[in-house]
């Protein structure tokens, strides 16, 4: 099975950047689609993109055209680089690898958008 770290987040100011990564280790990460998801204080985890082992990418309404997901097999990592920030992207990022029937999840990292 594949054990997933989350890393990369942090405090940022509305319009800022951030790039939050997801190490993969213990399996074939190429094998897996990967997505990412969110839980804000008070609310349900929500998905927020993903990208199959092929290479197919979508992205929940809200963060099209500001969020880009990507993955780098040679390096067992998946990223997820988020531009133009905004207070209610406010939330713990998870990675989620799945295969077939089964999902591994990350820990997930604290992304905070405040001035």
């Amino acid at each position: 099975q594949v054990q997933l770290v989350e890393s990369g987040g942090g405090l940022v100011q509305p319009g800022g950047s951030l790039r939050l990564s997801c190490a993969a280790s213990g399996s074939d990460f190429s094998i897996y689609d990967m997505h990412w998801h969110r839980q804000a204080p008070g609310k349900q985890r929500e998905w927020v993109a993903r990208i199959t082992r092929t290479g197919i990418i979508n992205y929940e309404n809200s963060v099209k055209g500001r969020f880009t997901i990507s993955r780098d097999n040679a390096k067992n990592t998946l990223y997820l680089q988020m531009n133009y920030l905004n207070p209610e992207d406010t939330a713990v990022y998870y990675c989620k690898a799945v295969r077939g029937l089964t999902d591994y999840w990350g820990q997930g990292t604290q992304v905070t958008v405040s001035s």
